[in-house]
Order: structure tokens, then C-alpha cells, then sequence
């Protein structure tokens, strides 16, 4: 770990610039330094009057176009970046002089080509229309195994949402049962600092975090390499000697994070919309079909990844401005999925939209989520069979939201459900 007092200082000095520049109107720190509880779609807005590619003071342009966004995504010009990488206070994590390996800054998620498509390729296989076809039977067991526990009054976010698909990649991984519910510990710890560390406190939570999830995989390795199963773990261990031990925990860790985080929030932006539109819920109830397109609408509306970053790795011109290599440029997703250029009535939630699929809450290019078909899968039928199960399902309290700014969702979604309705639904499913 860093100096305590170097790095206190040092973020302190690094949140009171930000909300400097925010409390100035800088497009870029009022994304990153506002509250999560606040809604942010009435600021991504105020970007969007001021134009395509919004110049921010700290060094860095915002653009809320979907046209801009979508080329971006696809431009090999452009590059990712870990955090740290771009971050005035370095990150990486050192014990006992080895660096930790970190599931999402170490993974392709964050690779460039030619490390970017090494890694991906060698797991694509898992999730291929087939082989997610192969698994959708077994999805909905979970899904309603999970709902046959269910009864009056629950937090539809920490025994519903967040347990499917930590079942689902579970399962997928060959994780015990009895270790699975450490994925959302770690996930929501992971979560809160995609959007940057802030605080020495934040560090070494993540700090402590990473060395745990790091020794639960080297175990894991060592299990698969004794005894493979049919899961991707043993396949990565047994069948390609080539990987380095950080490319097997950063790969695994990455399907662990994505396959849970995603998944979680898109299911609970889910129930907050049916319960905003209330005409969608006897439908959704009722058809498979129309949850499918539910699903695309939330993602579009409220997805759970709200933006992303990318570096020009040379100087180029993009919508008309001239931007100096390392310049970032940051991709407002949320605000692209509400581009009225693109979708009419773009802030009507309509579950029957025609283009609703050209949203990029799954990103776009080569860094496409490589885990969206499961987590469309994982959504449609998690809403569907719950309001199917409870169809007047209803709020019971206050929603408290992830700390995240980068990732958009519910923490904590309490509801209750009639009781006799509940049991009609059961006997007729």
C-alpha cells in the first residue's frame, strides 16, 4: 500500500478539483462527482443543449451523441485505459512486493488489440447463441427457484436480483455453492470504484478485496487442475497452458464481475420501471415475448453502465474538433440511449419500440459485452416470472442506490406482494 499520508492528500486534492470544476457547470466533473442518489438524466440533458462534443476545463471532451459514441466505440484509433493509467493518483496494488492482479483493470475488458482479442477468443465459446440456448432452461430453474422462496414482504435486490445471476456464473465457473455469495460482496466492492478511487478509506477496501478474491481463485485454479469439471475454469487451467497466472484471474474475474453486475442492475432497473409504467406489468407478466423487448427498453432508458472513456492513441479530428493524442473523451452512454435523433420520444418508456436494440448499454466494437446475450436472457425471464408470480408486486420503502456513478442501480428495493393473488399466480404457472 501507498503512503497513508501522501495518498490522503493527494485525494483529497483530487475530489475538491473535481467538485470544483463541477460547482463551475464543467460537464465531465458534475458526471463524475455527482451524488449517486440524484438522477442524472436531467444533467446529461444540459450537455446535450450545450452540443455534440462538449469541452470540459479539466482536460477532456463529453459528447451525448450516440452517432459520436457508436464511431468511437468502432475507431481502432481509439484506445482504453485502466484507471490508474489516467488517474493523478496511481492505484496499482502491491503486496509483499508482487502486484495484485484486479478482475477489471487487469482483463481485456481493458486491453487493446492485440491482448484484447487473445483473451476473448478463448472464452467467446461460452457464450455463443447456442450455447446460451443450451443454458436458458436451466436459467429459468434458477429464476424460480429463487421466486418459490419469496413470501410477502423482501428486498427484491438482495434475494432475487443479485442472486440469479450469481447462481447463473456460479454455475458457469464450477464456484461451489457454498462460496457463490462472496461474488456479491466483491462485486459491489469492485462496482464502487469503476468510476475511480476517491478516498485512501476506498483504497484499501479494494485493496483488501482484490487479495481476496485473489486467493479464492488461485484455489480454485488448483481444485480444476486436480479434478476439471465441465465449467470454464477447468477449461482455461487445463486447455491453454499458454495463459499467465494474472491472465486466468483477471479472465475469470472479469466473467465473474460482468456475468453478476450487469445482470443485478439491469433486473432491478427493471422492476422500477414497471412500477413508474404500470401498464407494462400485467404484459410482462404474461408474455415472454414482451419481456424481451421490456428488457431492451430498460437498457436503453436506465442502463446499468452509464459511460465510458476512451484515448485517442494519435492526434485526429472527430465531429469536427481536433483532438491531441491521450485526449479523453468521455461516452455518454445513458445520454446516447436518449438521442432524440435516434429514438422518438426518446424519454417514453415503450417496451414495443421498434429500434430499441440500437442502444449502447452493451457498448459497441470490438469491447462489445461478450456477456449481453446471457444477461438479456438472465433479465427477460428473471422480470418476466417474477411479475408472473407476483403480479401486484409493489414498493414497500425508500430505494437506496449504488455509490456508483458509473454504474447505475438499486442497493437495496424492498416490495411486497398480495398474498392471495400470489397463490393463484403459483397454481396457474
Amino acid at each position: 500500500m501507498p503512503s497513508t499520508l501522501k495518498t490522503a492528500a493527494q485525494f483529497f486534492a483530487l475530489r475538491s478539483l473535481v467538485r470544483g470544476y463541477a460547482l463551475l457547470g464543467d460537464p465531465y466533473a458534475a458526471v463524475i462527482a455527482s451524488p449517486p442518489n440524484r438522477d442524472p438524466y436531467p444533467m446529461y440533458e444540459k450537455v446535450r443543449a450545450k452540443g455534440d462534443m462538449v469541452r470540459s476545463r479539466m482536460g477532456a471532451y463529453v459528447t451525448p451523441s450516440r452517432e459520436i459514441c457508436d464511431s468511437v466505440l468502432r475507431d481502432g484509433r481509439f484506445l482504453t485505459a485502466t484507471f490508474d493509467e489516467s488517474s493523478p493518483v496511481p492505484i496499482t496494488l502491491v503486496e509483499d512486493g508482487e502486484k495484485i492482479v484486479n478482475p477489471v483493470q487487469d482483463s481485456f475488458l481493458m486491453m487493446n488489440p492485440p491482448n484484447h482479442g487473445r483473451l476473448r477468443k478463448i472464452v467467446q465459446p461460452f457464450f455463443t447463441p447456442r450455447a446460451l440456448k443450451d443454458r436458458t432452461e436451466s436459467i429459468q430453474k434458477i429464476v424460480r427457484t429463487y421466486l418459490d422462496r419469496l413470501d410477502g414482504r423482501f428486498d427484491v435486490i438482495e434475494e432475487f436480483a443479485s442472486q440469479v445471476p450469481i447462481q447463473v456464473i456460479a454455475d458457469l465457473l464450477g464456484v461451489p455453492d457454498s462460496e457463490k455469495d462472496l461474488f456479491a460482496r466483491w462485486g459491489s466492492s469492485l462496482a464502487e470504484t469503476l468510476d475511480g478511487v476517491w478516498s485512501y478509506k476506498q483504497l484499501k477496501a479494494l485493496h483488501a478485496t482484490i487479495i481476496e478474491y485473489n486467493d479464492f481463485i488461485d484455489g480454485l485454479m488448483d481444485q480444476r487442475r486436480r479434478n476439471p469439471q465441465d465449467d470454464i475454469v477447468s477449461h482455461l487451467v487445463t486447455r491453454h497452458d499458454d495463459l499467465s497466472r494474472e491472465d486466468l484471474v483477471a479472465t475469470t474475474g472479469l466473467l465473474l464481475f460482468a456475468g453478476f453486475e450487469t445482470t443485478v442492475n439491469l433486473i432491478g432497473n427493471g422492476v422500477l420501471k414497471a412500477f413508474e409504467n404500470p401498464h407494462t406489468v400485467a404484459p410482462l407478466g404474461q408474455s415472454p415475448e414482451y419481456a424481451e423487448g421490456f428488457v431492451e427498453e430498460v437498457l436503453r432508458l436506465d442502463p446499468p453502465v452509464q459511460y465510458t472513456i476512451r484515448f485517442p492513441k494519435e492526434r485526429l479530428e472527430l465531429a469536427g474538433v481536433s483532438l491531441p493524442k491521450g485526449m479523453p473523451v468521455m461516452l455518454m452512454l445513458a445520454a446516447a440511449n436518449r438521442d432524440p435523433r435516434v429514438f422518438k420520444d426518446p424519454l417514453k418508456f415503450d417496451p414495443t419500440r421498434s429500434n430499441a436494440r440500437e442502444h449502447l448499454a452493451f457498448s459497441a466494437g470490438i469491447h462489445y459485452c461478450i456477456g449481453a446475450g446471457l444477461s438479456r436472457i438472465e433479465g427477460a425471464l428473471a422480470l418476466h416470472e417474477l411479475f408472473k408470480r407476483f403480479p401486484d408486486l409493489a414498493p414497500d420503502g425508500p430505494v437506496a442506490r449504488r455509490k456508483s456513478k458509473l454504474i447505475r442501480g438499486a442497493l437495496r428495493l424492498p416490495v411486497r406482494a398480495n398474498e392471495t393473488k400470489r397463490s393463484l399466480a403459483v397454481k396457474n404457472s
